[in-house]
């Protein structure tokens, strides 16, 4: 029998999460269980060398609404926007394995009304953000530089949203940005578009350690807002 049309189409970009899906998956499965609207899943995989792919296909068995893609090389940035483009649910929404939050799915039911993307924001009034001070201070610091140098009009860009599908078909492809940037800069492209931006409080608490350096992030993530700042000064956006 044909699935009905998704409400929310969740993407979720994985590299070498072998060990991590067996325990993450089931769990997001059984929340969603409980939302009451017709949900798909699809894991990206990009570039995973520990069997991701095959461990996210034996996971998604006997679950239509999971599938798996997959993509050669790793990249952040390109496999949400691969899963972003393949996306046929109203909302089409970012989780990470380690970061989901099916409260906010619910609330974006309740709550979403005429936005065209909703936020999760860790620094909206409300928020609970109880990472370390060292990775709170950079989120603040990022989207001060984001605010500065891009115009960006939101709180936070980075980490869970759900942006209606239209709006993905026309900002996704004008985006320039990859790896960590991706979805940093198809909010600031959708706040410049005039679409309405909403952005709800979460609780951020993390279930693992973070597998990236946070330093070694920070002059390619500079390098990459400049380089938004570019492309949107040539289109006379900024």
């Amino acid at each position: 029998m044909p699935q009905p049309p998704s409400v929310f189409s969740i993407v979720i970009p994985i590299h070498n999460e072998a060990n991590f899906l067996p325990h993450a998956l089931p769990g997001l499965q059984n929340e969603l269980a409980d939302l009451g609207v017709p949900v798909d899943i699809n894991l990206v995989e990009n570039g995973s060398t520990d069997g991701t792919a095959e461990t996210a296909e034996a996971e998604a068995v006997g679950f239509p609404e999971v599938r798996v893609s997959r993509l050669p090389v790793p990249d952040y940035g390109t496999a949400m926007f691969e899963g972003f483009m393949e996306a046929t649910g109203t909302w089409v929404v970012n989780f990470d394995i380690d970061y989901t939050s099916v409260s906010f799915l619910k609330r974006v039911l309740a709550e979403g009304g005429d936005a065209d993307v909703i936020l999760a924001s860790k620094r909206a009034l409300g928020s609970d953000d109880r990472r370390g001070y060292i990775r709170r201070l950079a989120t603040f610091a990022f989207n001060t530089v984001l605010r500065v140098l891009v115009k960006s009009s939101v709180s936070d860009t980075h980490g869970i949203k759900a942006i209606r599908r239209d709006v993905i078909r026309e900002l996704a492809p004008r985006v320039v940005s990859r790896k960590d940037l991706f979805d940093t800069e198809l909010v600031v492209r959708a706040g410049h578009a005039g679409y309405r931006i909403a952005e709800f409080p979460i609780v951020v608490e993390e279930q693992r350690e973070a597998r990236s350096k946070l330093w070694r992030r920070i002059p390619r993530t500079l390098k990459g807002i400049w380089r938004i700042r570019k492309q949107l000064k040539s289109e006379g956006v900024l």
